[in-house]
């Protein structure tokens, strides 16, 4: 690797189609994430080992050490998971939590961005 190239994050995310949960984690994850991220996508359905493991979980990220994070379509856990690991991009995790005043103010879990609302805070 050279100096100017850049370190990538390799993630395993555990899903199956049509999965709305995880499609917000991986909107959240290339928003927050202060590296490009490598995610290997594995479709628990094909298995019924993960099935019975994952299903009832998803989504599921793990990282190359094997530590999972359930519930990373939430902002919250997703930025103190990446944060452990010295991953998270501070100051997109600031825009996020406290929105500028242009923004307006959060009601009842929504943003307003650009004239639009976003429930619960997403993208």
């Amino acid at each position: 690797m050279t100096a100017e190239s850049e370190e990538v994050i390799h993630l395993t995310l555990y899903t199956t189609t049509g999965c709305h949960l995880c499609e917000a984690l991986e909107a959240w994850l290339g928003r927050l994430a202060s590296e490009p991220v490598r995610l290997e996508r594995v479709e628990v359905a094909d298995d019924a080992a993960l099935m019975a493991t994952y299903a009832t979980r998803l989504p599921v990220l793990k990282d190359a050490a094997g530590t999972e994070l359930d519930g990373g379509h939430e902002p919250e856990c997703l930025a103190a998971w990446l944060a452990d690991r010295g991953w998270l991009d501070t100051a997109a995790w600031q825009e996020v939590a406290q929105p500028s005043d242009a923004e307006g103010p959060r009601r009842h879990g929504a943003v307003m961005r650009q004239g639009r609302r976003y429930l619960g805070g997403g993208p």
